[in-house]
């Protein structure tokens, strides 16, 4: 039986716990040159002399580009990093970029491993958008990142689409094809235009074949990946030709690596390529937990909460949208209180220092509200919201314990208690990924005000949970 299907069919109405264990299976399995290689052992460091097949993540974030090199059990046989090059003036080609980056990486992998590598993933920021001409390949527009509003299409795409959805953003990747269609198709269609997401396109450049991307990806243009398919009220508009027609689960096979591609970097005539994700997604899919209940906070330097939940919930008043994850939800959100706040205060030294003289097991009486500047996401989405960081004591560590004390308040209150009180499963358990991770003061302060078990993911790069997906990808090819 197939692990995933090749296409985004309909939620089963499997029991939750028999459908995610499909993907369970596969993790279980798993228990400047600016460049990094890892061996695994010394025979690895001699060459793959097993043969055993290896699955490629390349994950392309905010600065720069990694991948990650593991074999069926999820060691890690080789990994390395790009960084992208530096602006010039006020532009930057990005596509041209992410381009140079993928095949770098490619040519920075040992070559004693690259026959071995049995399928490739890759995972790109969510609602960062190219437009592709699908005659001839060139980029007609973009790309758009992530971060760039587009209000001027927010006023048609509200007027189509249900109220607080997700795509009801000036971000989201539906008002940035609406942007780009007013301004360039007014007069007529374009038919040979096509919208790509960038692991999209960055995947297409390996396999070559238009029109396919993954149900993550395509969330924030509207796809809705309860029902699998695209909503009437999307497909009904003028440039409705040109969302990504295939889409799929993510890690999936799509076909077989491009020939020259193959030839140019050794690689096996049997790679596969795999649809991809977004790189939180991926980043969630590291930590290995597939429970409902089970969820991950990034702490960076603002606070991401994701949380698997057999109940699909959204609401774009607070930032809270779902994604399919198999036959559940991985229902998320995020605060603009984290680790930047940190830094402005304290030195990594100091914040060394302090933790030391913290006791978590004492509540702190100080009620802080953490921010780096006016405005939170998640839950209020109050642009103006203030930072509250009064009164402060004269000891440095009973600062930092009110600082860290109220973070985890806004974890759980903010962050898990909306979830539920929105319909979600309740929290039972939280991994823990980014820098914040490594303070074991604030894990346990976070355990005591969350009042359930938290610890640090062993695996926190997105690259591995694209890896993750090759490996996903590989097996449905063998079983399905």
């Amino acid at each position: 039986m197939p692990i995933l299907s090749l296409s985004a069919k309909p939620l089963s109405r499997l029991p939750a716990k028999q459908a995610m264990s499909r993907l369970g299976r596969v993790r279980n399995l798993a228990s400047s040159s600016r460049i990094r290689i890892t061996m695994l052992n010394q025979q690895d460091r001699q060459g793959n002399e097993t043969g055993r097949p290896l699955y490629l993540g390349i994950d392309f974030g905010t600065s720069g580009a990694r991948y990650a090199l593991i074999d069926k059990q999820g060691a890690i046989h080789a990994e390395g990093k790009r960084t992208y090059p530096a602006a010039v003036g006020q532009t930057t080609n990005w596509a041209s970029s992410w381009r140079e980056a993928l095949f770098q990486l490619l040519g920075d992998i040992p070559p004693v491993h690259r026959s071995s590598i049995s399928s490739i993933s890759i995972d790109g920021t969510s609602s960062t958008t190219l437009i592709i001409d699908r005659n001839n390949g060139e980029l007609l527009a973009g790309p758009f990142l992530y971060n760039e509003s587009f209000p001027d299409a927010l006023p048609m795409v509200s007027s189509i689409a249900p109220a607080n959805h997700t795509v009801c953003s000036g971000s989201s990747t539906l008002c940035k094809l609406v942007s780009w269609w007013n301004k360039n198709c007014s007069n007529g269609s374009n038919d040979s235009a096509i919208l790509m997401h960038q692991s999209d396109w960055l995947l297409w450049l390996l396999h070559g074949e238009y029109g396919v991307c993954d149900y993550n990806n395509t969330l924030k243009v509207g796809y809705d990946p309860e029902i699998g398919s695209y909503p009437s009220w999307l497909m009904s508009q003028p440039y409705s030709h040109m969302l990504p027609s295939s889409v799929r689960a993510p890690g999936v096979p799509i076909g077989p690596i491009k020939e020259d591609v193959r030839s140019q970097y050794g690689f096996s005539n049997d790679c596969v390529v795999c649809t991809g994700t977004t790189d939180s997604i991926a980043a969630f899919l590291a930590a290995r937990t597939t429970d409902a209940g089970k969820a991950v906070t990034s702490l960076g330097s603002t606070l991401a909460i994701k949380l698997v939940s057999r109940v699909r919930v959204e609401d774009a008043r607070f930032g809270v949208y779902s994604h399919r994850l198999d036959d559940q939800w991985l229902v998320g959100g995020a605060s603009n209180s984290g680790g930047v706040v940190l830094r402005q205060l304290f030195s990594d030294d100091q914040l060394v220092t302090l933790s030391k003289d913290i006791d978590p097991s004492s509540p702190s009486p100080l009620d802080y509200y953490p921010l780096p500047k006016s405005g939170e996401r998640f839950p209020v989405s109050d642009p103006d919201m203030e930072p509250r960081l009064e009164p402060r004591p004269d000891s440095d560590a009973e600062y930092l314990h009110g600082i860290l004390e109220s973070m985890a308040r806004i974890e759980v209150a903010s962050g898990y208690k909306l979830l539920k009180e929105l319909g979600a499963t309740p929290v039972e358990e939280v991994f823990t990924a980014g820098g914040g991770a490594q303070n074991e003061k604030w894990t346990a302060i976070r355990e005591r005000v969350l009042g359930v078990p938290v610890r640090k993911a062993e695996q926190t790069e997105a690259a591995y949970g694209a890896a993750l997906l090759a490996l996903r990808g590989a097996t449905t090819a063998i079983t399905g």
